[in-house]
């Protein structure tokens, strides 16, 4: 018996191992679909935009051999180091990105600003974290802790550079697929050299609508649609970069040396310097490995890069560099005129659908920092749409996508030239880079409380490498670099605002707040009458009554016979139980008939539906009054059977220990009934109606504020006017909302 049990033990491990190995192959080549795109399809535009400027070709290929080893070289220290080796293992419970490296350091320490900010709570993330369990925290590492901690200034300027990354991502979410989608289309010049670049721009902007037309169906949908068309593109490329070395330039493997980087700053001088704007723009999309780790997790995405993407990369570069080394006329179609005739148009197919695949990485990255952000109080109300049972990080936001596809379209019509997208894309790309890289440091003195030498050392191999590359791309601000700073600039503005604004709306709920008791006491002064129905207040307040209530029933001295005040919870996991989604319990005396209730959802569950929210949540507080009335029974019942000494005095006293105990039976009975009847009201107070109770605030600031708060509070007021109304995300009927207006003075 105990070998068949052991037997079954380990047959049910290895399904448990077949199972995981399977999944995380599946979550891979998902990954191709979604994760890599971008990178893959860099080769298209890389070697065009880097010899657009002054640097041209020799006849000893020291300019070849000093770009290929500079793009050999960079990825592998950005994408392949840094990011699968180190930056994939700072995730804030599964998720990535630059505002999660943020998020991670708030909640391991006070050197944040969003400490006050409710988050999905991930219990089982919870329990295995644990802060500093591998090393003790060094002295330096607790140095800059207080100091930051200390120091607001620090903190609001740490604060600000975060969202300066997030800004930056948002941005590369425009120009990737501008610039991926209109490189490809202009292939199409190669065989046909007469052919418009009006009709150029009108096919690339049909295309960049069929892409975000099919953002609705998923990440696991499109991943399963798009993994093919990219695998089929990294044979292609591999393929033909194989084919290209052997047949013009077998000697290009000594790129590998970084000799011939010093060798190629040697002979270009500030030619090769001002190249590096070009370089950059083969480590793009680097950045959405990491963001995209919510919609994966690392070892898939780890497997994918270093077993297929990275080496297929470095085959394909080489390969369009021995090609060129031998026609150095054909700079501008380098990557369209290395293909051979015969496998020309396949190829061309194939570029396209891949570069619509290489727009997927970003734009699912910005989804899922844009949802980080909405999480943190730093972002508009927007529509979330979880599109996976068993991923959290799966989503899809509809407004974020149509605007992308809006300023894509612009872009794509205002530039026309990919020459000058180009310098835009890699001035966004490298600054999210190294808003990463300074990130990082304070994730390593004060998460994972390493030495600073450590920290140090880090920015030093990796920042060195990206300033050097933001030096050459700050230089084309001119020429194009602006766009992405001006569209960082407004996200920006936009973010800090709203979540100055919410934090201030916040802080005048609590200091405005009054207790329950308060308020009943001042019941007869206001002449307080309770009208017939229920009436579900929504309040973000865990105690106390909110400033709206107060205000609504200073003004209106009336509210429901019923009254339950709701707050709003979402987990991290795809469905909570029914039986577990509602946490009820009872405000003042019972003859008050007010109650509060905690509802939490998992992201997956419906909330709109407001008939089966009114059911369900009746039904836990009929249950919860009948829990509350069997407890009373339950006590006097014990009263009954624990005897006492004194008890006996007092059944000497008062009389037979046979008519005490009828009184305590008749107590329960009477408990009982007016259980019953509490129940029973509760039933016709619904028939009766149910109202739902939300604010309708409006954040003004103070007549005596600076001009610097008075913009940030209008600009946040704008957004709230102009975002998604609290009852339309919760999916109220119009018919039964009660809206209070209230002005806050912050």
């Amino acid at each position: 018996m105990e070998m068949e049990t052991e037997s079954s033990g380990i047959r049910s491990s290895k399904s448990r191992s077949w199972r995981f190995s399977k999944e995380t192959l599946l979550l891979a080549y998902q990954s191709f679909g979604i994760v890599y795109g971008d990178l893959c399809t860099s080769p298209v535009y890389v070697y065009k935009s880097t010899f657009s400027g002054r640097l041209r070709l020799h006849e000893e290929d020291a300019e070849i051999l000093g770009v290929l080893s500079l793009v050999i070289w960079t990825l592998t220290l950005l994408p392949l180091l840094k990011y699968i080796v180190f930056v994939l293992t700072a995730d804030d419970n599964g998720e990535g990105g630059t505002f999660a490296l943020y998020s991670l350091m708030c909640r391991n320490s006070k050197m944040g600003l969003l400490r006050n900010y409710e988050m999905p709570y991930n219990h089982q993330a919870a329990l295995e974290y644990k802060p500093g369990v591998h090393c003790k925290e060094s002295n330096a590492g607790l140095k800059i802790r207080s100091f930051v901690e200390r120091n607001l200034q620090a903190r609001i300027v740490l604060f600000i550079f975060a969202l300066l990354g997030v800004s930056m991502v948002i941005g590369d979410g425009v120009f990737t697929p501008t610039m991926s989608v209109l490189s490809a289309v202009s292939g199409l010049q190669i065989k046909f050299p007469g052919l418009h670049q009006n009709c150029i721009v009108v096919i690339a902007c049909v295309i960049l609508a069929a892409l975000f037309a099919l953002q609705h169906y998923g990440t696991r949908q499109v991943g399963f649609l798009f993994a093919p068309v990219l695998i089929a593109w990294l044979a292609c490329i591999t393929s033909i970069g194989a084919y290209n070395i052997v047949k013009w330039n077998p000697s290009v493997i000594q790129a590998f040396s970084p000799y011939y980087i010093y060798n190629f700053f040697k002979q270009a001088g500030k030619d090769g310097w001002s190249s590096l704007g070009g370089i950059v723009l083969c480590v793009t999309g680097a950045e959405a490995m990491f963001a995209d780790l919510g919609h994966f997790s690392k070892l898939p995405i780890r497997v994918g890069f270093t077993a297929v993407v990275y080496p297929c990369l470095v085959v394909t570069y080489m390969g369009e560099a021995a090609y060129l080394s031998k026609h150095h006329e054909d700079l501008e179609r380098s990557f369209y005129k290395a293909i051979p005739e015969v496998v020309f148009w396949p190829v061309l197919i194939i570029a396209t659908l891949a570069t619509v695949v290489g727009s997927q990485a970003i734009i699912s990255a910005t989804f899922s920092i844009i949802s980080q952000c909405r999480a943190l109080g730093c972002f508009p109300r927007v529509k979330i749409i979880h599109t996976s049972n068993s991923i959290y990080g799966q989503i899809y936001i509809p407004e974020v996508n149509w605007l992308l596809m809006l300023l894509c379209m612009a872009i794509t019509l205002g530039f026309r030239d990919t020459h000058m997208i180009g310098n835009a894309y890699g001035l966004a790309v490298i600054i999210v880079m190294l808003v990463t890289t300074c990130l990082m440091f304070f994730i390593i003195t004060t998460v994972w409380n390493r030495s600073v030498l450590w920290a140090l050392l880090f920015v030093f191999t990796f920042g060195s490498l990206e300033l050097l590359y933001l030096s050459a791309c700050l230089a084309k601000v001119h020429h194009g670099g602006w766009v992405p700073l001006l569209l960082s600039s407004l996200c920006l503005l936009s973010m800090s605002s709203w979540h100055y604004g919410t934090f201030k709306k916040q802080n005048f709920e609590v200091q405005n707040k009054i207790s329950l008791d308060r308020l009943l006491d001042l019941g007869p002064t206001l002449g307080l009458v309770r009208v017939p129905g229920i009436g579900l207040v929504f309040s973000n307040l865990n105690n106390g009554v909110s400033p709206m209530f107060a205000h609504f029933v200073t003004n209106f001295p009336a509210f429901h016979r019923i009254l339950i005040f709701v707050s709003l919870e979402t987990q991290i996991v795809p469905k909570v139980p029914l039986s577990e989604r509602f946490v009820v319990g009872r405000l003042g005396s019972p003859e008050h008939h007010i109650f509060r209730c905690m509802v939490r959802y998992g992201y997956k569950d419906a909330k709109r539906d407001s008939h089966n929210f009114e059911t369900q949540l009746l039904m836990k507080v009929s249950e919860f009054i009948r829990q509350e009335g069997d407890a009373d029974m339950a006590r006097n019942v014990n009263s009954i059977v624990v005897t006492t000494v004194s008890d006996q005095v007092a059944s000497a006293l008062e009389g037979s220990k046979k008519e005490r105990k009828k009184r305590v039976a008749f107590k329960g009975v009477f408990e009982k009934e007016k259980m019953k009847a509490e129940v029973q009201e509760l039933v016709e107070e619904k028939e009766n109606g149910v109202s739902y109770v939300i604010g309708h605030t409006i954040v003004l600031a103070h007549d005596s504020s600076s001009v610097l708060k008075r913009t940030a509070i209008n600009i946040y007021g704008f957004l709230r006017r102009n975002s998604r109304r609290p009852s339309v995300s919760l999916g109220l009927p119009h018919t039964s909302v009660v809206e209070v207006g209230m002005v806050y003075r912050v």
